[in-house]
């Protein structure tokens, strides 16, 4: 569910700002600080974009990160173990051994705690594996300790503080303080990968098919053109995705993700979730939960027992509901845990550690991101650590590849900004794309084409001109090399970023890999909402994004571990060295190169008010495969929207398990 927050596509840079700092100052003497940490500036902290001043004795909570022992070492141990044919190969580590080998001392973290307290900080918490001090003061505190000063900044239409110069540390502290997460307010630009968001109540409107091809334009009330023929399924579910990808005969043989654990990470939780869930579960055909197959693991305080929920405004419950069900979807005998965050501004990084640190799931999925790779290298590198102990440990970290494509907003123009987003962009983690999906009468798979939408409005009985309007996200990362996994598979003109002006030297490229994600022909989910006249009331919608395809495909990823007998990690290498077993999302073959004529889509009818016909009804027509404006495009084999495909079935799990075999 987009709710359309992005950062600005740039290079993540470290420079200060210019002098004329508003707000707080540095403190004068600043001979003992000698030490600048690189990437502590975010580059949305720009002098043009600043709009006010900062309170010293505004209260803030933060965490100062330590790096991980050993350099690199943690990161080469993570791919090495989930690399088929490496010496490592699936030693993985538990929690205990990993902190053994490469968790920061106790003498370091003590040391780090008493100058943190000797500044005037409260320590309010350290985990286990000791990655990071989180403590609480004033702003004023934190200006005086890091010699910067703060500011108000306005970026993608919210106001945002941040420090106006690099934070700098000690001599002391040199080489023990990674970073520092909190002073700045970059993590309020998360979104939650799901498009378009409903709003508290949301219905869809009719006609709809209940298969692709069902009903067509001759179906509807009005009188509409007949391109494009169909009418937008009302959502698919249960044994309809099952059947499409394969997976049906395979759950059906006793292969449905026993004995697998699947987290799902958000922001907020909804006290309605379990309830929710089964009453879905029993009007598609699914089993309901059994016994202790759910549990949700929140913060005090994330939600209250009343009821009442505590929430961000476009609807993470929703983006709870939609990962909750699709995972059980396409794995009914997993058992899921949810994880979350208790706010989506400040903590969502250090829930991935919590996470990773107590081992709390085999796989998870996480339907959140960052458009674009512009956060500071100071959130960064932390979130690089905790991805690497989580493939260290046999966890396989899946990431919505996000939902505006290649950030350029469709505007051939923006060529030279089109960036992936991030944390899909992480060479630690498998960014899951998304794709357009007809399934049939027999539950069987008509056509696949990768998500990336045209959009035509009715007008005077003609369809507009399409434009551009989302699609799954990916490119060439600006950040990351090219992992081995991706040598030889992915093009040079991809690799090298050719169509955004191009790179020095081989980079990561998103997605790695897809499943549905378009919400024309999105998944059906059902869900507690409110109605405009303050009912509380349970309907069903349609919803997509590639919020989806990741649950849906860790739900899959879920089939094949059980199969496997064993955890994956990093589940890249073994994916790319089974692509052959996936399926290829290639261009509609019928595709006319005059895109108003373009046969493939289909038409969608919408309530003006998203509740019923009393405001009327409105027509627009959804294109398939509408790549025109952008950078990224689906092509034969790898690409940079589909990644290596989508699993096949039994053939996928098969092949899957025989590459992660490899010794």
């Amino acid at each position: 569910m987009s709710r359309n927050i992005r950062t600005t596509c740039a290079v993540v840079a470290s420079a200060a700002l210019a002098a004329g700092t508003l707000g707080l100052s540095p403190a004068a003497d600043a001979a003992s600080h000698s030490h600048q940490l690189a990437g502590s500036v975010p580059s949305w902290a720009k002098a043009s974009h600043r709009v006010g001043t900062t309170q010293a004795s505004t209260p803030v909570t933060f965490r100062v990160y330590q790096a991980w022992r050993g350099g690199n070492a943690a990161r080469q141990f993570a791919m090495s173990v989930s690399t088929p044919g490496s010496a490592n190969y699936r030693h993985f580590l538990s929690p205990q051994q990993f902190r053994a080998r490469f968790a920061p001392s106790k003498a370091s973290t003590r040391q780090l705690e008493k100058w943190l307290r000797g500044q005037g900080f409260k320590v309010t918490g350290v985990p286990s594996n000791r990655k990071y001090v989180q403590v609480s003061g004033t702003l004023g505190q934190a200006a005086k300790t890091f010699s910067t000063g703060f500011a108000r900044y306005r970026v993608d239409g919210k106001t945002l503080r941040s420090n106006t110069a690099p934070l700098t540390v000690p001599a002391s502290m040199t080489g023990k303080i990674q970073a520092v997460v909190g002073l700045d307010q970059s993590q309020a630009l998360v979104h939650a990968d799901k498009a378009p968001p409903p709003p508290p109540l949301f219905r869809n409107a009719g006609p709809c098919s209940t298969y692709w091809g069902e009903k067509t334009v001759a179906d509807a009330p009005a009188t509409l053109p007949a391109h494009p023929q169909n009418m937008a399924p009302c959502g698919y579910a249960g044994a309809q995705l099952q059947g499409a990808y394969g997976m049906d005969s395979v759950i059906k043989g006793g292969t449905d993700g026993s004995g697998v654990t699947v987290g799902i990470i958000d922001a907020y939780a909804s006290p309605s979730i379990e309830s929710d869930a089964n009453r879905y579960f029993e009007h598609v055909g699914l089993p309901t939960f059994k016994s202790g197959q759910f549990r949700q693991d929140v913060a005090p305080g994330t939600y209250n027992r009343a009821g009442n929920k505590k929430q961000d405004p476009a609807g993470w419950a929703g983006e709870e509901t939609l990962d909750v069900e699709a995972v059980h979807t396409m794995a009914p005998g997993a058992n899921i845990v949810y994880i979350g965050a208790p706010n989506n501004y400040r903590d969502m990084d250090a829930i991935m550690n919590r996470v990773v640190n107590n081992h709390l799931a085999d796989i998870v999925t996480n339907s959140y991101g960052y458009g674009g790779e512009a956060l500071p290298s100071g959130y960064i590198k932390p979130s690089l650590d905790t991805q690497a102990q989580a493939a260290a440990e046999g966890m396989s970290l899946l990431y919505s590849s996000g939902d505006n494509g290649d950030e350029t907003g469709g505007n051939p123009a923006n060529a030279k900004y089109a960036t992936p987003d991030w944390p899909a962009s992480s060479p630690l983690v498998t960014a899951v794309g998304g794709t357009s999906l007809g399934v049939g009468q027999a539950n069987n798979r008509v056509f696949e084409f990768g998500w990336e939408t045209g959009k035509q409005t009715l007008k005077d009985g003609a369809w507009s001109a399409p434009f551009y309007q989302y699609g799954a996200g990916g490119g060439t990362s600006r950040l990351f090399t090219q992992p081995s996994y991706q040598a030889g598979v992915v093009g040079d003109d991809m690799s090298m970023g050719t169509e955004s002006g191009g790179r020095s030297q081989a980079m990561r490229v998103v997605p790695d890999v897809a499943a549905l994600g378009d919400p024309t022909t999105g998944m059906l989910v059902g869900e507690t909402q409110t109605a405009p006249d303050g009912s509380v009331v349970y309907d069903y919608y349609r919803i997509g994004g590639t919020s989806l395809a990741s649950p849906l495909y860790a739900g899959m990823l879920a089939l094949a571990e059980q199969q496997a007998g064993h955890e994956f990690g990093l589940a890249n290498p073994a994916l790319y060295q089974s692509r052959a077993a996936s399926i290829d999302i290639k261009q509609p073959a019928t595709r006319d190169q005059d895109e108003t004529t373009d046969p493939t889509g289909a038409v969608r009818p919408d309530f003006v008010n998203g509740v019923d016909a009393t405001d009327g009804i409105s027509y627009t027509s959804r294109l398939f495969d509408y790549d025109q404006p952008l950078t990224i495009h689906v092509r034969d084999g790898y690409d940079d929207v589909t990644g290596i495909g989508v699993p096949d079935g039994q053939a996928w799990i098969t092949a899957l398990v025989a590459a992660s075999a490899a010794q």
